[in-house]
């Protein structure tokens, strides 16, 4: 990898300044702006070089595409603690640093060391290929690689229904309180979760009595979803895990997909033509087929609009769409459009919000989880639909709304209640997003 050193350096560099990981297409994006490197070249540091590690997304989730795959940085350097307890540790091979300086809140005097290119420091990270890194990266790295520098997320306080969970310490505990769903990168509930996805008055106060600055503290919660990653990756896994084949192939080896690209949206797609993905300036496209090409509909936001809305079944205008046989006339239309929101964080801008509704007593669509005339719930929602509806297009869910059970049937889209054998129908329509919208977003 000694060929690779500069552009390993730059990879190091991007990441800690990204709180510690970046997405693979992310990242490389980042080192074409600074580097000559080629995709084949950048396939072959990551598999190899012991400095990353390759966190892929579930299969569900989309963690086949190179898109949902994130690069974690790691080093295998920690803090000396016997110099910590200011004890002889003979040919040490861990950094004689003060974990007070790491953390950026060291009260002076000091009796432990903060020059990070002492001898015996200095030696180490040029060994580990470190010793060009800034500061503030190293000590980042630091913080997610060793167990010893930040306490543990309190396990007791994601168990429980009280607002400190089960967790008797309470406002006590030394432990960080943080939704360890949210950690993992998998919690359901997002901003409505009842447990914390920040920290919180009284972990600041914990931390900062602990040495720790507030930027730190404020990055806190992904550098513990890091954490999660480097410590929950398999022990067989080396770091030369796969990267998606899809990624260091050419566009023209790979299936082809329907998907809008989400970085053209943003001006920010460096693959242009090869990219694999359309580009449109908007996340939904209608086509029409006129026997040998797909072209562009006119009228294409007013159509989307009309398609949002559950209860139309064709758009207006003199030559309609027809939403449920998707044709013009006797022409084959289709709709393109961004990839699901339930594939990606919640940051991700112009993603599809794909809802799910019922047809209520009377004629009246409900969104599932949402309140009907007689302020009844169902006990799945839009997300936990569409969540199943991506791992299997012909799966049934069971649903409960009041005191009845229902079926959802994937395969023909309708509610059905076994008890009576009545059925109501089912319709999945995106939410939806004005051009001004669009136009708002990507300037942001």
């Amino acid at each position: 990898m000694s060929r690779y050193s500069r552009e390993i350096l730059l990879a190091t560099s991007f990441l800690c300044g990204s709180r510690g990981a970046m997405q693979l297409l992310e990242l490389y994006r980042k080192l074409l702006q600074r580097c000559d490197i080629t995709e084949e070249q950048f396939c072959l540091i990551v598999r190899q070089c012991p400095r990353f590690l390759l966190v892929r997304a579930p299969a569900g989730d989309g963690g086949e595409r190179p898109e949902d795959c994130t690069v974690v940085a790691k080093t295998s350097l920690r803090l000396c603690r016997s110099y910590g307890r200011e004890e002889q540790c003979g040919e040490c091979q861990q950094l004689h640093l003060c974990k007070f300086f790491i953390y950026g809140n060291c009260r002076k005097p000091c009796k432990f060391s903060h020059d990070i290119r002492s001898g015996h420091n200095y030696r180490l990270l040029r060994e580990c290929t470190l010793h060009e890194l800034d500061e503030d990266d190293l000590f980042l790295l630091l913080l997610q690689n060793d167990p010893a520098l930040l306490p543990e997320v309190c396990l007791h306080y994601n168990k429980g229904s009280g607002p400190h969970g089960c967790c008797t310490f309470q406002s006590a505990c030394t432990k960080v309180h943080l939704c360890q769903h949210f950690v993992q990168g998998d919690c359901m509930f997002g901003a409505k979760c009842k447990r914390q996805h920040a920290i919180d008055d009284h972990g600041r106060r914990m931390l900062e009595d602990r040495g720790l600055s507030g930027d730190i503290i404020h990055n806190l919660p992904f550098i513990y979803r890091n954490i999660h990653h480097l410590t929950a990756a398999p022990a067989a896994t080396s770091p030369t895990e796969n990267i998606p084949d899809a990624f260091c192939k050419p566009a023209a080896q790979t299936d082809e997909t329907d998907d809008i690209c989400l970085h053209f949206i943003r001006n920010s797609c460096k693959f242009h033509n090869e990219c694999r993905r359309v580009h449109f300036h908007l996340p939904y496209k209608w086509e029409v087929f006129d026997g040998i090409n797909w072209t562009d509909l006119q009228h294409t936001e007013d159509i989307e609009r009309d398609f949002c809305d559950p209860s139309k079944t064709q758009s207006s205008g003199d030559r309609p769409v027809d939403f449920l046989t998707m044709t013009r006339e006797s022409q084959r239309v289709r709709r393109l459009s961004t990839v699901s929101s339930v594939t990606k964080p919640p940051h991700y801008m112009l993603t599809t919000g794909w809802r799910w509704y019922y047809r209520g007593d009377q004629g009246k669509w409900v969104e599932y989880g949402q309140p009907d005339d007689k302020n009844r719930t169902t006990s799945v929602t839009s997300r936990t639909l569409e969540e199943a509806f991506l791992s299997d297009r012909t799966a049934e869910v069971r649903v409960v709304k009041g005191l009845r059970e229902y079926v959802i049937s994937f395969k023909d889209m309708y509610q059905r209640n076994p008890k009576h054998n009545t059925k109501r129908k089912v319709r999945r329509r995106p939410h939806f997003v004005s051009v001004a919208e669009v136009e708002k977003q990507t300037a942001q």
